[in-house]
């Protein structure tokens, strides 16, 4: 009774919502380029960016390594001799 009405009414307003032709229509495309001349400055910094802290990074590895091997060795000539 009360469900069949309710049922009733979203039919007509799902109906309503339907744009014309709309089961027909092939869905779009998704648009993943920037959209403006500022987006894509800022997607040119940001990968500049990127790269300058993967470098960065690698750099603090190395030292990080080097620190440690200098460290082991030092240890190691004291045993030694």
């Amino acid at each position: 009774m009360a469900s069949d009405r309710l049922q009733q009414t979203l039919r007509r307003f799902r109906k309503r919502a339907e744009p014309v032709g709309a089961a027909t229509a092939l869905p779009r495309e998704v648009d993943l380029g920037p959209g403006s001349t500022f987006e894509a400055l800022l997607d040119q910094r940001m990968g500049s960016l990127e790269s300058a802290v993967g470098e960065l990074k690698e750099r603090v590895n190395g030292l990080i390594f080097l620190v440690v091997g200098a460290a082991l060795v030092q240890v190691v000539l004291r045993l030694v001799l």
